[in-house]
Protein backbone atom coordinates (compact mmCIF):
# COMPACT_ATOMS: atom_id res chain seq x y z
CA UNK A 1 0.00 0.00 0.00
CA UNK A 2 1.30 3.43 -0.90
CA UNK A 3 1.98 6.25 1.51
CA UNK A 4 -1.17 7.91 0.25
CA UNK A 5 -3.54 5.12 1.16
CA UNK A 6 -2.01 4.14 4.49
CA UNK A 7 -3.92 6.55 6.70
CA UNK A 8 -7.13 6.86 4.76
CA UNK A 9 -10.13 5.29 6.44
CA UNK A 10 -11.82 4.98 9.82
CA UNK A 11 -12.15 1.21 10.11
CA UNK A 12 -9.47 0.96 12.81
CA UNK A 13 -11.32 3.32 15.17
CA UNK A 14 -11.86 1.41 18.46
CA UNK A 15 -15.48 0.79 19.40
CA UNK A 16 -15.04 2.58 22.73
CA UNK A 17 -14.34 5.80 20.83
CA UNK A 18 -17.14 5.44 18.28
CA UNK A 19 -20.13 7.79 18.55
CA UNK A 20 -22.60 5.11 17.44
CA UNK A 21 -21.11 1.62 17.44
CA UNK A 22 -20.27 -0.68 20.32
CA UNK A 23 -18.01 -3.72 20.22
CA UNK A 24 -21.09 -5.79 19.35
CA UNK A 25 -21.64 -3.67 16.23
CA UNK A 26 -17.99 -4.14 15.29
CA UNK A 27 -18.17 -7.89 15.79
CA UNK A 28 -21.15 -8.15 13.45
CA UNK A 29 -19.25 -6.10 10.89
CA UNK A 30 -16.16 -8.29 11.20
CA UNK A 31 -18.15 -11.48 10.66
CA UNK A 32 -19.95 -9.98 7.70
CA UNK A 33 -16.66 -8.81 6.21
CA UNK A 34 -15.30 -12.36 6.45
CA UNK A 35 -18.32 -13.71 4.57
CA UNK A 36 -18.02 -11.02 1.90
CA UNK A 37 -14.33 -11.67 1.33
CA UNK A 38 -14.78 -15.44 1.32
CA UNK A 39 -18.04 -16.00 -0.54
CA UNK A 40 -19.09 -12.85 -2.40
CA UNK A 41 -16.24 -10.68 -3.66
CA UNK A 42 -14.42 -13.54 -5.45
CA UNK A 43 -17.51 -13.95 -7.66
CA UNK A 44 -18.54 -10.33 -8.25
CA UNK A 45 -16.85 -9.92 -11.63
CA UNK A 46 -18.44 -13.13 -12.92
CA UNK A 47 -21.87 -12.03 -11.72
CA UNK A 48 -21.45 -8.55 -13.18
CA UNK A 49 -20.53 -10.06 -16.54
CA UNK A 50 -23.54 -12.38 -16.37
CA UNK A 51 -25.89 -9.55 -15.40
CA UNK A 52 -27.23 -11.38 -12.35
CA UNK A 53 -26.07 -12.61 -8.96
CA UNK A 54 -27.63 -15.72 -7.37
CA UNK A 55 -29.88 -13.91 -4.91
CA UNK A 56 -31.21 -16.99 -3.14
CA UNK A 57 -27.72 -18.37 -2.53
CA UNK A 58 -26.30 -15.07 -1.29
CA UNK A 59 -29.33 -14.22 0.83
CA UNK A 60 -29.25 -17.63 2.49
CA UNK A 61 -25.61 -17.09 3.45
CA UNK A 62 -26.47 -13.68 4.88
CA UNK A 63 -29.52 -15.12 6.62
CA UNK A 64 -27.43 -17.82 8.27
CA UNK A 65 -25.18 -15.07 9.62
CA UNK A 66 -28.18 -13.18 10.98
CA UNK A 67 -27.54 -9.93 9.14
CA UNK A 68 -30.92 -9.93 7.39
CA UNK A 69 -32.58 -9.88 10.80
CA UNK A 70 -30.61 -7.56 13.06
CA UNK A 71 -33.50 -5.25 14.00
CA UNK A 72 -36.38 -7.64 13.33
CA UNK A 73 -38.54 -9.21 16.10
CA UNK A 74 -37.03 -12.19 17.88
CA UNK A 75 -40.39 -13.96 17.74
CA UNK A 76 -39.93 -14.33 13.99
CA UNK A 77 -36.24 -15.22 13.94
CA UNK A 78 -34.79 -11.73 14.24
CA UNK A 79 -32.09 -10.55 16.61
CA UNK A 80 -34.24 -7.82 18.16
CA UNK A 81 -31.49 -5.20 18.04
CA UNK A 82 -31.97 -1.50 17.43
CA UNK A 83 -31.75 0.37 14.13
CA UNK A 84 -28.09 1.29 14.58
CA UNK A 85 -27.23 -2.33 13.84
CA UNK A 86 -28.96 -2.03 10.46
CA UNK A 87 -26.73 0.95 9.74
CA UNK A 88 -23.63 -1.02 10.77
CA UNK A 89 -24.63 -3.88 8.46
CA UNK A 90 -25.33 -1.46 5.61
CA UNK A 91 -21.91 0.15 6.03
CA UNK A 92 -20.22 -3.23 5.86
CA UNK A 93 -22.25 -4.34 2.87
CA UNK A 94 -20.57 -1.44 1.11
CA UNK A 95 -17.34 -3.44 1.12
CA UNK A 96 -18.81 -5.68 -1.60
CA UNK A 97 -17.01 -4.94 -4.88
CA UNK A 98 -20.16 -3.73 -6.62
CA UNK A 99 -23.14 -1.70 -5.46
CA UNK A 100 -25.79 -3.97 -6.98
CA UNK A 101 -25.69 -6.66 -4.29
CA UNK A 102 -25.81 -4.26 -1.32
CA UNK A 103 -28.77 -2.56 -2.97
CA UNK A 104 -30.68 -5.83 -3.36
CA UNK A 105 -29.94 -6.82 0.23
CA UNK A 106 -31.03 -3.45 1.60
CA UNK A 107 -34.26 -3.68 -0.38
CA UNK A 108 -35.01 -6.86 1.54
CA UNK A 109 -33.97 -5.59 4.97
CA UNK A 110 -35.02 -1.95 4.89
CA UNK A 111 -37.62 -1.48 2.16
CA UNK A 112 -39.78 -4.58 1.72
CA UNK A 113 -39.98 -5.77 5.33
CA UNK A 114 -39.95 -2.89 7.90
CA UNK A 115 -43.69 -2.14 7.70
CA UNK A 116 -44.44 -5.86 7.74
CA UNK A 117 -42.26 -6.32 10.83
CA UNK A 118 -43.89 -3.43 12.71
CA UNK A 119 -47.52 -3.48 11.59
CA UNK A 120 -48.17 -6.88 10.01
CA UNK A 121 -50.33 -9.55 11.59
CA UNK A 122 -48.62 -12.53 13.19
CA UNK A 123 -49.82 -14.80 10.39
CA UNK A 124 -48.40 -12.47 7.73
CA UNK A 125 -45.11 -12.18 9.56
CA UNK A 126 -44.92 -15.94 9.93
CA UNK A 127 -45.58 -16.46 6.21
CA UNK A 128 -43.46 -13.67 4.71
CA UNK A 129 -41.15 -12.09 7.30
CA UNK A 130 -39.68 -15.14 9.01
CA UNK A 131 -38.49 -16.88 5.82
CA UNK A 132 -37.23 -13.58 4.41
CA UNK A 133 -34.99 -12.79 7.36
CA UNK A 134 -33.80 -16.41 7.34
CA UNK A 135 -32.75 -15.93 3.72
CA UNK A 136 -35.15 -18.56 2.40
CA UNK A 137 -37.21 -16.03 0.43
CA UNK A 138 -36.18 -13.04 -1.68
CA UNK A 139 -38.47 -10.02 -1.49
CA UNK A 140 -38.91 -6.77 -3.37
CA UNK A 141 -40.73 -3.49 -2.88
CA UNK A 142 -43.22 -2.55 -5.59
CA UNK A 143 -44.16 1.12 -5.28
CA UNK A 144 -42.95 2.96 -8.40
CA UNK A 145 -44.93 2.90 -11.64
CA UNK A 146 -44.28 4.19 -15.16
CA UNK A 147 -46.22 7.38 -14.37
CA UNK A 148 -45.49 7.55 -10.63
CA UNK A 149 -41.90 7.53 -9.47
CA UNK A 150 -41.18 10.42 -7.13
CA UNK A 151 -44.91 11.19 -6.90
CA UNK A 152 -45.93 8.17 -4.83
CA UNK A 153 -49.45 9.48 -4.26
CA UNK A 154 -50.10 9.24 -8.02
CA UNK A 155 -49.87 5.44 -8.27
CA UNK A 156 -52.70 3.78 -10.22
CA UNK A 157 -52.40 0.11 -9.29
CA UNK A 158 -55.65 -0.96 -7.60
CA UNK A 159 -56.77 -3.75 -5.31
CA UNK A 160 -60.56 -4.10 -5.37
CA UNK A 161 -62.54 -6.16 -2.88
CA UNK A 162 -64.09 -9.43 -4.00
CA UNK A 163 -65.56 -11.11 -0.95
CA UNK A 164 -62.68 -11.88 1.39
CA UNK A 165 -60.12 -11.36 -1.39
CA UNK A 166 -58.45 -8.51 -3.24
CA UNK A 167 -58.21 -8.37 -7.04
CA UNK A 168 -55.06 -6.48 -8.03
CA UNK A 169 -54.56 -4.79 -11.39
CA UNK A 170 -51.68 -2.55 -12.32
CA UNK A 171 -48.09 -2.16 -13.41
CA UNK A 172 -45.00 -1.61 -11.28
CA UNK A 173 -41.69 -0.33 -12.65
CA UNK A 174 -37.96 -0.38 -11.74
CA UNK A 175 -38.37 -3.23 -9.27
CA UNK A 176 -35.07 -4.33 -7.75
CA UNK A 177 -34.86 -8.15 -7.62
CA UNK A 178 -37.95 -8.15 -9.82
CA UNK A 179 -36.91 -11.29 -11.70
CA UNK A 180 -35.79 -13.38 -8.72
CA UNK A 181 -38.07 -12.22 -5.90
CA UNK A 182 -40.52 -14.68 -4.35
CA UNK A 183 -42.87 -12.02 -3.03
CA UNK A 184 -43.45 -8.30 -3.17
CA UNK A 185 -44.59 -5.65 -0.74
CA UNK A 186 -46.95 -3.80 -3.11
CA UNK A 187 -48.44 -0.34 -2.62
CA UNK A 188 -51.95 -0.26 -4.10
CA UNK A 189 -55.09 1.86 -4.01
CA UNK A 190 -57.69 -0.01 -1.95
CA UNK A 191 -60.54 2.48 -1.45
CA UNK A 192 -62.10 5.57 -2.99
CA UNK A 193 -61.12 8.07 -0.32
CA UNK A 194 -60.53 11.38 -2.15
CA UNK A 195 -57.27 11.84 -0.27
CA UNK A 196 -54.41 10.06 -2.10
CA UNK A 197 -52.76 9.66 1.29
CA UNK A 198 -55.64 7.68 2.81
CA UNK A 199 -56.68 5.37 0.00
CA UNK A 200 -53.60 3.15 -0.18
CA UNK A 201 -52.50 -0.09 1.45
CA UNK A 202 -49.37 -2.20 1.49
CA UNK A 203 -50.09 -5.78 0.45
CA UNK A 204 -47.89 -8.89 0.54
CA UNK A 205 -48.17 -10.67 -2.82
CA UNK A 206 -46.56 -13.95 -3.82
CA UNK A 207 -45.07 -13.48 -7.26
CA UNK A 208 -45.99 -16.97 -8.46
CA UNK A 209 -49.70 -16.17 -8.25
CA UNK A 210 -51.74 -16.48 -11.47
CA UNK A 211 -51.87 -13.15 -13.25
CA UNK A 212 -48.43 -11.95 -12.15
CA UNK A 213 -46.15 -11.32 -15.12
CA UNK A 214 -42.58 -10.04 -15.14
CA UNK A 215 -40.64 -8.34 -17.89
CA UNK A 216 -37.16 -9.31 -18.95
CA UNK A 217 -34.42 -7.68 -16.90
CA UNK A 218 -34.07 -4.00 -17.68
CA UNK A 219 -30.71 -2.86 -19.05
CA UNK A 220 -29.23 -0.19 -16.80
CA UNK A 221 -26.27 2.17 -16.72
CA UNK A 222 -24.98 0.50 -13.58
CA UNK A 223 -25.96 -2.03 -10.90
CA UNK A 224 -25.49 -4.67 -13.57
CA UNK A 225 -25.83 -7.86 -11.52
CA UNK A 226 -29.03 -6.66 -9.84
CA UNK A 227 -32.09 -7.85 -11.74
CA UNK A 228 -34.43 -4.89 -12.20
CA UNK A 229 -37.75 -5.63 -13.88
CA UNK A 230 -41.30 -4.50 -14.49
CA UNK A 231 -44.08 -6.43 -12.76
CA UNK A 232 -47.62 -6.61 -14.14
CA UNK A 233 -50.68 -7.57 -12.10
CA UNK A 234 -53.60 -8.86 -14.19
CA UNK A 235 -56.57 -9.76 -11.99
CA UNK A 236 -54.27 -11.19 -9.32
CA UNK A 237 -56.34 -12.60 -6.47
CA UNK A 238 -54.90 -12.52 -2.94
CA UNK A 239 -56.58 -12.77 0.48
CA UNK A 240 -57.51 -9.40 1.98
CA UNK A 241 -55.65 -10.62 5.06
CA UNK A 242 -52.45 -9.93 3.10
CA UNK A 243 -52.90 -6.20 3.79
CA UNK A 244 -50.19 -5.00 6.17
CA UNK A 245 -51.67 -3.27 9.22
CA UNK A 246 -54.73 -1.09 8.68
CA UNK A 247 -56.36 -0.77 5.29
CA UNK A 248 -55.88 2.76 3.95
CA UNK A 249 -52.70 3.38 5.97
CA UNK A 250 -50.27 2.20 3.30
CA UNK A 251 -49.04 5.64 2.29
CA UNK A 252 -48.19 6.43 5.91
CA UNK A 253 -46.41 3.09 6.37
CA UNK A 254 -44.47 3.64 3.16
CA UNK A 255 -43.34 7.10 4.27
CA UNK A 256 -41.98 5.54 7.46
CA UNK A 257 -40.14 2.92 5.42
CA UNK A 258 -38.66 5.66 3.25
CA UNK A 259 -36.91 7.32 6.21
CA UNK A 260 -35.06 4.14 7.18
CA UNK A 261 -34.37 3.37 3.53
CA UNK A 262 -32.76 6.77 3.01
CA UNK A 263 -30.51 6.45 6.05
CA UNK A 264 -29.45 2.97 4.97
CA UNK A 265 -28.82 4.26 1.43
CA UNK A 266 -26.38 6.80 2.85
CA UNK A 267 -24.70 4.23 5.08
CA UNK A 268 -24.10 1.79 2.24
CA UNK A 269 -22.25 4.54 0.33
CA UNK A 270 -19.57 5.22 2.92
CA UNK A 271 -17.36 2.20 2.21
CA UNK A 272 -17.34 2.50 -1.61
CA UNK A 273 -16.64 6.24 -1.42
CA UNK A 274 -13.81 5.56 1.01
CA UNK A 275 -12.51 2.84 -1.27
CA UNK A 276 -12.77 5.10 -4.32
CA UNK A 277 -10.60 7.74 -2.65
CA UNK A 278 -8.08 5.18 -1.37
CA UNK A 279 -7.74 3.40 -4.72
CA UNK A 280 -7.29 6.72 -6.47
CA UNK A 281 -4.67 7.88 -3.98
CA UNK A 282 -2.76 4.64 -4.42
CA UNK A 283 -2.91 4.80 -8.21
CA UNK A 284 -1.93 8.47 -8.24
CA UNK A 285 1.06 7.79 -5.99
CA UNK A 286 2.39 5.21 -8.47
CA UNK A 287 1.58 6.96 -11.75
CA UNK A 288 4.30 9.32 -12.99
CA UNK A 289 3.69 12.53 -14.90
CA UNK A 290 6.17 15.30 -15.81
CA UNK A 291 8.87 13.82 -13.60
CA UNK A 292 6.79 13.33 -10.44
CA UNK A 293 3.74 11.37 -9.37
CA UNK A 294 0.18 12.36 -10.17
CA UNK A 295 -0.41 12.55 -6.43
CA UNK A 296 2.31 15.18 -6.06
CA UNK A 297 0.26 17.59 -8.16
CA UNK A 298 -1.37 19.98 -5.73
CA UNK A 299 -4.75 19.87 -7.44
CA UNK A 300 -4.82 16.09 -6.96
CA UNK A 301 -3.90 15.81 -3.29
CA UNK A 302 -5.96 18.89 -2.40
CA UNK A 303 -8.99 17.42 -4.16
CA UNK A 304 -8.61 14.07 -2.39
CA UNK A 305 -8.33 15.87 0.94
CA UNK A 306 -11.51 17.79 0.17
CA UNK A 307 -13.34 14.60 -0.81
CA UNK A 308 -12.19 12.82 2.35
CA UNK A 309 -13.48 15.71 4.45
CA UNK A 310 -16.85 15.55 2.70
CA UNK A 311 -17.16 11.80 3.33
CA UNK A 312 -16.57 12.36 7.03
CA UNK A 313 -19.14 15.17 7.07
CA UNK A 314 -21.77 12.86 5.56
CA UNK A 315 -20.81 10.15 8.05
CA UNK A 316 -21.32 12.57 10.94
CA UNK A 317 -24.69 13.71 9.57
CA UNK A 318 -25.78 10.09 9.16
CA UNK A 319 -24.79 9.16 12.70
CA UNK A 320 -26.58 12.21 14.08
CA UNK A 321 -29.74 11.21 12.22
CA UNK A 322 -29.51 7.63 13.48
CA UNK A 323 -29.01 8.76 17.09
CA UNK A 324 -32.04 11.01 16.72
CA UNK A 325 -34.10 8.11 15.38
CA UNK A 326 -33.00 5.92 18.29
CA UNK A 327 -34.26 8.69 20.57
CA UNK A 328 -37.70 8.40 18.96
CA UNK A 329 -37.55 11.69 17.09
CA UNK A 330 -39.02 12.44 13.68
CA UNK A 331 -35.98 12.15 11.41
CA UNK A 332 -37.63 13.08 8.13
CA UNK A 333 -35.61 16.29 7.85
CA UNK A 334 -32.27 14.75 8.84
CA UNK A 335 -32.86 11.65 6.70
CA UNK A 336 -33.64 13.84 3.69
CA UNK A 337 -30.53 15.95 4.26
CA UNK A 338 -28.37 12.85 4.69
CA UNK A 339 -29.77 11.19 1.57
CA UNK A 340 -29.32 14.39 -0.46
CA UNK A 341 -25.72 14.98 0.61
CA UNK A 342 -24.70 11.33 0.26
CA UNK A 343 -26.14 10.99 -3.25
CA UNK A 344 -24.55 14.20 -4.46
CA UNK A 345 -21.23 13.34 -2.86
CA UNK A 346 -21.24 9.97 -4.63
CA UNK A 347 -21.38 11.81 -7.94
CA UNK A 348 -18.60 14.22 -6.98
CA UNK A 349 -16.26 11.60 -5.53
CA UNK A 350 -16.56 9.11 -8.37
CA UNK A 351 -16.32 11.75 -11.09
CA UNK A 352 -13.36 13.52 -9.48
CA UNK A 353 -11.49 10.30 -8.83
CA UNK A 354 -12.16 8.91 -12.29
CA UNK A 355 -10.57 12.05 -13.74
CA UNK A 356 -7.29 11.30 -11.97
CA UNK A 357 -7.15 7.82 -13.52
CA UNK A 358 -7.05 9.35 -17.00
CA UNK A 359 -7.72 6.89 -19.80
CA UNK A 360 -7.51 3.97 -17.38
CA UNK A 361 -10.54 5.33 -15.56
CA UNK A 362 -12.59 5.22 -18.74
CA UNK A 363 -12.19 1.45 -19.16
CA UNK A 364 -15.24 -0.64 -18.33
CA UNK A 365 -13.74 -2.97 -15.70
CA UNK A 366 -11.88 -0.28 -13.78
CA UNK A 367 -13.22 -0.31 -10.19
CA UNK A 368 -13.67 3.47 -10.11
CA UNK A 369 -15.52 3.33 -13.44
CA UNK A 370 -17.88 0.74 -11.94
CA UNK A 371 -18.45 2.95 -8.89
CA UNK A 372 -19.13 5.88 -11.20
CA UNK A 373 -21.83 3.87 -12.99
CA UNK A 374 -23.32 2.20 -9.93
CA UNK A 375 -23.43 5.04 -7.46
CA UNK A 376 -25.09 7.50 -9.84
CA UNK A 377 -28.37 5.83 -8.89
CA UNK A 378 -28.22 7.29 -5.38
CA UNK A 379 -29.30 10.72 -6.58
CA UNK A 380 -32.34 9.14 -8.26
CA UNK A 381 -33.45 6.06 -6.32
CA UNK A 382 -35.03 6.06 -2.86
CA UNK A 383 -36.16 9.63 -3.47
CA UNK A 384 -34.55 11.89 -6.06
CA UNK A 385 -32.40 14.83 -4.95
CA UNK A 386 -35.18 17.20 -5.95
CA UNK A 387 -37.66 15.37 -3.71
CA UNK A 388 -35.22 15.61 -0.81
CA UNK A 389 -34.88 19.34 -1.43
CA UNK A 390 -38.66 19.74 -1.47
CA UNK A 391 -38.96 17.96 1.88
CA UNK A 392 -36.19 20.08 3.38
CA UNK A 393 -37.90 23.25 2.14
CA UNK A 394 -41.17 22.18 3.77
CA UNK A 395 -39.45 21.68 7.12
CA UNK A 396 -37.68 25.02 6.76
CA UNK A 397 -41.00 26.72 6.04
CA UNK A 398 -39.81 28.14 2.72
CA UNK A 399 -41.75 25.92 0.31
CA UNK A 400 -44.57 27.44 -1.78
CA UNK A 401 -47.67 27.81 0.39
CA UNK A 402 -49.56 24.75 -0.92
CA UNK A 403 -46.62 22.49 -0.02
CA UNK A 404 -45.98 23.73 3.51
CA UNK A 405 -46.42 21.48 6.52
Amino acid sequence: MSRAALKIGTRALPAKHHMLYTEKHMEIRRELRKLIERSINPHVQKWEDAGRFPAHTVFKQLGNLGVLAVNKPEAFGGLGLDFSYSIAVAEELGSIDCAAIPMAVCVQTNMATPALAEFGSDSLREEFLAPSIAGDLVSCIAVSEPEAGSDVAAIRTRADRSGSDLIINGHKMWITSGEQADWACVLVNTNNNPSPHRNKSLVCVKLNEPGVHRSAKLKKLGMHCSDTAEIFFDNVRVPASCIIGEEGRGFFYQMLQFQDERLVAAAVLLEPLQRCIALTAQYASERKIFGSTVLDQQTVHFTLAELQSEVEAVRALLYRAVLSRLNGDDVTLLASMTKLKAGRLARVVTDSCLQFWGGNGFTWDNPVCRMHRDLRLHSVGAGADEVMLSIICKYMGIAPQKHRL
